[in-house]
């Protein structure tokens, strides 16, 4: 007896159809990728065109120098207008801080123009000026004889100093003629100095010379500015009075001032003194100096 063949089963059935709903599935999501791909592409290139075509069509060169006049409510709504608008702002801003900076570098050059038309040499604020003189033990070449020179001032002018870096002493960008500082540069300048008075009684000195140094005296210490005025301008002057004891066998004083002044190119600062007869020109008591401060 022969049985008839038997048809797909139902799990068989089941699975033909879910794996075709799958490609069909497939299929769809494929066709729509690409759709929407082209689409996108599509209006990419859309935006970029319409993007070029508000720059181009309407020359921006006056667009930017009516930038403030064309501004309206309709205009702000236009996405194209907007682009312009903000392109149009900076290049504007630009032009104006190029405008500020070439104006400063002009107006730096003619400051320094202005400075050596003048005959003023211009600052610098790597070139240091000081100068730091100290005594010399050769007192009796270091003052100046008395009413020896017409523009002295009062007082003996201190005429050798120590400069030659020996010790504490230096010139820095200063030149030392005759005990006297030259000024390179206008400016404010600190000056100082101190004078060291030394009395020490020697068995040789003449009783009469020894009277009369007993005798009080004003020690004076004076800074004097020379310039193209015939005399010279007294700038500071310090002094203290002795009264020194018959029995003391030495008497010492010292005399320091000093001040901040305004000075021109080639003026010239020195030094002066009363009682020439007991200045001790020791190095570290007796010293004359100045620096730029601004």
């Amino acid at each position: 007896m022969m049985l008839p063949a038997a048809g797909p089963s139902p799990g068989q059935t089941c699975g033909a159809v879910l794996v075709a709903a799958v490609l069909l599935q497939s299929i769809c999501v494929a066709v729509t990728f690409l759709y929407f791909t082209n689409e996108l592409k599509q209006l990419q290139d859309t935006y970029s065109k319409s993007g070029i075509a508000c720059l181009t069509g309407e020359e921006i060169g006056n667009f930017i120098q009516n930038l403030d006049l064309i501004e309206s409510e309709d205009r702000v709504a236009d996405p194209c207008w907007q682009v312009k608008w903000h392109l149009g702002k900076l290049i504007k801003k630009m032009m104006s801080r190029s405008y500020e900076e070439n104006i400063s570098a002009v107006n730096v050059e003619r400051t320094l123009t202005l400075s050596h038309t003048d005959g003023q040499q211009p600052r610098s604020p790597i070139n240091k000026i000081a100068a730091h003189l100290t005594g010399n033990s050769n007192r009796k070449n270091s003052l100046s004889p008395r009413n020896s020179t017409p523009r002295r001032g009062k007082g003996q002018k201190i005429n050798n100093w120590e400069s030659s870096r020996k010790g504490h002493s230096f010139l820095y960008n200063v030149e030392l003629r005759n005990g006297e500082l030259v000024i390179p540069q206008t400016g404010f300048y600190y000056i100082y100095s101190q004078t060291y008075f030394r009395f020490r009684e020697n068995e040789n000195e003449d009783s009469g010379l020894l009277a009369q140094i007993r005798n009080p005296k004003q020690l004076v210490q004076y800074v004097y500015k020379l310039t193209n005025y015939p005399e010279p301008i007294l700038l500071m002057k310090s002094a203290r009075t002795s009264c020194w004891s018959k029995k003391a066998e030495y008497g010492l004083y010292s005399v320091y001032q000093g001040g901040v002044f305004q000075l021109k190119r080639e003026d010239r600062i020195f030094v002066s003194v009363s009682n020439g007869d007991i200045v001790d020109m020791d190095k570290e008591a007796s010293f004359f100096g100045a620096f730029m401060i601004g």
